[in-house]
């Protein structure tokens, strides 16, 4: 029930429930990107949107970003590389 795609955001065609991305570019580029790639209707406990691997002092910028979800990577892993890791989760609003 997955699909993977190694591609450019802008590439790819179709509506996905989570677009799935380490670190490419600041989250509003990033939103920018993706505008128009998620599916409207939520199937899942998370609502549909992005879930982005970033490191580091996040406040800034995502502070237009109110939804925003921040998890903790070295809440779930003890290596020192996830020291400084989080997975933020940002659930897109859709216009009815």
């Amino acid at each position: 029930n997955v699909h993977t795609t190694n591609a450019r955001v802008e590439e790819v065609p179709g509506h996905y429930d989570f677009i799935v991305s380490r670190a490419v570019a600041a989250m509003p580029t990033f939103v920018h990107w993706t505008k128009g790639k998620i599916a409207k209707e939520s199937r899942h406990e998370l609502k549909n949107g992005i879930l982005y691997l970033k490191g580091g002092d996040l406040s800034e910028e995502l502070a237009e970003y109110g939804t925003a979800v921040i998890y903790d990577l070295q809440d779930y892993f003890e290596e020192d590389f996830f020291e400084t890791k989080k997975v933020v989760h940002l659930p897109l609003k859709f216009k009815k």
